[in-house]
């Protein structure tokens, strides 16, 4: 029988449904989920399955162990009973870092200092030695302190998910490809309706979305920090990225448009296509988004305009807001799906949403708003 280990995947507030569903359908099996974490328990190929093929998580974690957290004696103790051995070698580097909150442990400069202790003492005596020099590699160490209970944890994932590779250069706020993958996803792109992003920036709304239409594995082509883990075989990665790679769609008719009214930024964003190797699927030019028009097809747009906080200043955004509701209307039966941290914007946009979704831009909270129903004429 497999081995079964335990993970953490780590994504945005908001968008732990949609890290819960890959999971699922990569076949492993969903433990716990809390405010930015799945637990999951999978094998070996997690390692590199999990990393190759989320699109919507930050990072994955495995996890040693869980406990009770209300001392640091406590903390101390329970920390070196873990078999940190098993994955620390003697050569191997191991810092730690982490977070607690709601309690008692609040101080997370001490809970490092007491948690590295007892992974020193635990190595000493495996290892039998005094000191280690901590020149091989990195096995970053994780501890997440919530209502008292601690979880330890070891970062497989090295570079965070969300830089896929193809994001070169950035317009002046770039949105995390995780958060636009899962706008793209909420939007339901279809192969018969036009995809059109009229703020597209550096284009990353565009790409997600046909990186989803056409099952293209968002990380296949980046390499993980447990790739060099000695515990983990190669094959487990090759195997990995083979199957990834056979699932993509070769014949999807799809098609996205990425416009803006920034030269620069189209140059930048006609890069990123290129990179992202979405061009034939993506067309990426200059517009006006108060001039768009559904051209006789079926549409979404999908966008992430300006707000205040970010690009403009707050009474030009809320102008452009206005004037947004004004010219979708002739969009006619098209949906659109609009993130803002404006929370009003529904009275500046003269429409209701039909569903509001609470998503993450960072540590800006947002309302991602849908409108998917007729409009009433």
């Amino acid at each position: 029988m497999a081995e079964k280990f335990v993970f953490v995947a780590t994504c945005l507030f908001g968008l732990e449904k949609l890290v819960g569903e890959e999971i699922d359908a990569l076949g492993y099996k969903r433990i716990e989920t809390i405010d930015g974490r799945v637990y999951f328990e999978g094998d070996m190929t997690a390692f590199a399955r999990c990393n190759i093929n989320f699109r919507f998580a930050e990072r994955i974690y495995l996890k040693l162990g869980s406990f009770s957290a209300y001392s640091f004696t406590e903390l101390f103790d329970s920390t070196k009973a873990l078999p940190w051995e098993e994955w620390i070698g003697i050569n191997d580097e191991f810092p730690v870092k982490g977070h607690s909150i709601k309690s008692k442990l609040f101080s997370v400069p001490d809970c490092q200092k007491i948690i590295k202790k007892a992974v020193v003492e635990r190595l000493k005596d495996k290892y039998g030695i005094g000191w280690f020099d901590e020149c091989g590699v990195k096995k970053q160490i994780e501890f997440f302190i919530f209502n008292d209970k601690g979880d330890l944890m070891i970062d497989i994932s090295g570079v965070p998910l969300h830089k896929r590779g193809y994001r070169a250069a950035s317009g002046g706020a770039p949105i995390r490809e995780t958060l636009a993958a899962a706008m793209a996803k909420i939007a339901r792109p279809r192969e018969d309706v036009l995809f059109w992003d009229p703020f597209c920036g550096s284009a990353t709304i565009p790409i997600e979305a046909t990186m989803i239409m056409t099952n293209t594995p968002p990380n296949v082509n980046n390499s993980f920090i447990c790739e060099k883990f000695d515990n983990i075989s190669s094959e487990v990665f090759v195997n990995a990225r083979n199957e990834a790679l056979s699932n993509i769609k070769k014949d999807v008719e799809f098609c996205a448009y990425a416009s803006d009214i920034d030269k620069e930024v189209l140059r930048i964003a006609q890069g990123n296509i290129q990179k992202s190797g979405m061009a034939k699927y993506i067309k990426c030019f200059e517009k006006n988004a108060l001039d768009i028009d559904t051209e006789g097809r079926k549409g979404t747009v999908v966008c992430n305009p300006p707000y205040g906080e970010r690009l403009s200043d707050a009474d030009a955004v809320f102008k452009l807001y206005e004037n947004m509701g004004k010219a979708f209307k002739k969009l006619d039966r098209w949906q659109i799906y609009i993130l803002t941290n404006d929370e009003n914007f529904e009275r500046r946009y003269g429409r209701r949403a039909d569903k509001i979704r609470r998503l993450y831009n960072g540590m800006i909270r947002c309302n991602y708003y849908q409108y998917f129903k007729p409009q009433n004429k």
